[in-house]
């Protein structure tokens, strides 16, 4: 009971989790999660249930980890009779609607899209594979492929196997009285289904002692994000406490050594941190982590590395143990300062299979660990010796500074497109599809024009929104797009392998994964002229002929860096009609079919150009060019 406020908080832990999913479909439970709230139930659809919750400025969520699942309800006192049948509803009947899991899913796939973003974010996923395993639940990514797999049925299935009655633990804090509570709560969930109790699965971690040094290239960043380290320990682990209290001297925040010697002392980390970390059902990781100057990449590692080995070597000082402790003990007031966080700390220990006084007992063993204590858990569970190193950073500034530690493994972290998405090229007629490639060609630069450069003004109407653009082509491998924002004029640029993005006196270089250095890349190596200037090194292959609104063309089968094209020709004047390829969305993580339609050609300078310029995506118009003018060599 909390009688301060006339507020009511409900927490429901739910025996299930991401660890019961199979490596094929990783990212089943969460989308599970996610869509038993944002799809309703057939009671009350998403959008009368979100109404409902705001017209009542209540919350209901619900979730699902790799450990537990969960739900959480906060109303008002006066609502909570009318809410706690719509919690139970959403719980026991989520309806599951086909529009709501593709959101879920097109959600996930944005995000392995951005997943290689930041350095950090790479780290630290990379290195809890490097300690699991790639293919161990522990240390799996989700991926396009994955997310592909899951069906309605999935969700179905394992929603209808794990939210069941012996798998709920239900807490409630607020404003009530405790006894009527517990009838209110009995009678309320006494209809909920019934089923088996469920047995979460952790595999075992056959974890192998190995020094590695592992790198992961970021060529745009100008520092190195640095994480080592090896398995680490369980909470029911014995010297739990004095782990505690060892974590904390190593890095415990400002005072602790890393941040005192790294940081401070040598100047060598923006960042640096460290732990041995202890899961309540599977090991956790040991790690100590860098960021620092590229430059310095191996010295903030040797710097880190002498501080684990020093706590192994040299007994702690009287006054670091003592405010160890107090920081401890002091930080535990506040821990657990409050009715709710209390009992959800209760329920946590329950559904951990921890003794309800896990706390007490661990300040109780802060106060007793010793120095002595300190080190020998520092010389019995670190292994210096024994580390793995992850590096992500510039290899152009960090140079061979890594070369010490042993052979370095590169690791590739390229985001898997599902399936096979580039189908070899139809075998056709060479030599006839060489003579209509030239024909093209022939018809798009005028014998004897030397053409250099070509600069193409229009307007694109993408989205309902038209916008003044004009790109130029420095033939063969640089392309300058120019684009009227109603903040400016944007420039991207791509020259000598490195695309840039300028606006006013802002300029910075995009990532080589950015949509928009892909969009450049497409423009330049896609661009008809482009094929046409290297059309003695294409191998185009004639395929027959194609008939689209009735008329028919010639059709070539052309493979155009890596991307397999299709160009139909005007059989009369040899001018593409159309331009047709598959390309892999990232951020909707699927294969789409590009169809490019050109007509209202004009010659000028001896270069033949299209003025009108469709473009369709798995046949839906998605964006129009109307040309302006085309200049050659300007």
């Amino acid at each position: 009971e909390d009688n301060e406020l006339p507020l009511i908080n409900m927490n429901v832990e739910i025996r299930t989790g991401g660890v019961m999913v199979p490596n094929e479909k990783a990212g089943l439970a969460s989308i599970t999660g996610t869509v038993i709230r944002s799809g309703g139930t057939e009671a009350h659809p998403a959008d009368e249930l979100n109404v409902l919750l705001e017209n009542n400025a209540a919350s209901i969520e619900t979730w699902i980890g790799f450990t537990s699942g969960g739900a959480r309800m906060n109303v008002l006192k006066e609502d909570f009779n009318e809410l706690l049948p719509v919690l139970i509803d959403i719980l026991a009947n989520p309806a599951f609607p086909k529009d709501k899991i593709e959101l879920a899913k097109t959600q996930q796939k944005t995000a392995i899209s951005r997943r290689n973003t930041r350095s950090q974010q790479i780290g630290v996923r990379e290195f809890q594979r490097l300690i699991y395993g790639t293919e161990s639940a522990y240390g799996r990514n989700t991926e396009y492929a994955t997310i592909n797999n899951i069906t309605r049925e999935d969700l179905v299935n394992f929603h209808d196997k794990y939210f069941v009655a012996p798998n709920l633990m239900v807490g409630v804090v607020g404003d009530f009285d405790a006894s009527e509570m517990k009838k209110k709560l009995k009678n309320a969930f006494a209809d909920f289904p019934t089923g088996q109790e469920a047995t979460l699965d952790f595999p075992e971690v056959n974890y192998e002692p190995v020094s590695t040094i592992n790198f992961i290239n970021k060529s745009n960043v100008n520092q190195s994000f640095v994480m080592m380290g090896h398995i680490g320990g369980l909470r029911s682990n014995p010297d739990y406490a004095e782990i505690q209290v060892m974590n904390k001297v190593l890095s415990g925040g400002f005072a602790g050594r890393l941040m005192q010697i790294v940081r401070t002392k040598m100047g060598l980390a923006y960042a640096v941190f460290g732990q041995y970390g202890m899961n309540n059902f599977y090991p956790g990781m040991f790690y100590t982590g860098v960021m620092t100057k590229s430059a310095t990449t191996a010295e903030a590692i040797d710097a880190i590395i002498e501080q684990v080995e020093r706590l192994q070597n040299e007994p702690i000082t009287e006054e670091e143990l003592q405010a160890t402790k107090d920081q401890i003990l002091n930080s535990a007031v506040f821990e657990y300062d409050s009715y709710e966080q209390v009992l959800y700390q209760q329920m946590s220990y329950d559904y951990s299979g921890l003794p309800a006084n896990s706390f007490e007992q661990y300040l109780e063993d802060v106060k007793a660990t010793t120095i002595e204590d300190v080190q020998r858990v520092a010389q019995k569970y670190l292994d210096p010796d024994q580390l793995q190193i992850l590096v992500v950073g510039n290899k152009a500034e960090i140079g061979d500074q890594l070369q010490k530690y042993g052979e370095v493994n590169v690791i590739d972290i390229s985001i898997p497109q599902p399936g096979d998405n580039e189908k070899q090229m139809v075998e056709g007629d060479a030599a006839k599809g060489a003579a209509l490639l030239s024909k093209m060609a022939d018809a798009l630069i005028a014998s004897g024009t030397k053409l250099n450069t070509l600069t193409v003004s229009g307007k694109v109407l993408a989205m309902g929104r038209a916008i003044t653009t004009s790109m130029t082509i420095d033939y063969p491998d640089a392309i300058e797009q120019r684009i009227q924002t109603p903040r400016g004029e944007m420039v991207l640029s791509l020259k000598d392998g490195k695309a840039t993005m300028s606006m006013g006196a802002m300029q910075r270089t995009l990532p080589a994964a950015s949509p928009m250095v892909s969009g450049l890349k497409s423009s330049l190596n896609k661009s008809l002229i482009a094929i046409a200037l290297k059309k003695d090194d294409l191998n185009p292959q004639f395929v027959g002929t194609e008939s689209v609104e009735s008329k028919t063309y010639n059709a070539l089968s052309i493979k155009v860096n890596d991307t397999n094209i299709t160009l139909l020709l005007n059989r009369k004047t040899n001018y593409p009609a159309i331009m047709k390829f598959s390309k892999f969305v990232p951020r909707q993580g699927k294969t789409v079919t590009v169809e490019n339609h050109y007509s209202k050609w004009k010659t000028n300078g001896g270069v033949a150009y299209p003025y009108s310029q469709v473009t369709l995506i798995d046949g839906k118009k998605t964006a129009e060019m109307t040309v302006e003018s085309h200049q050659p060599n300007k």
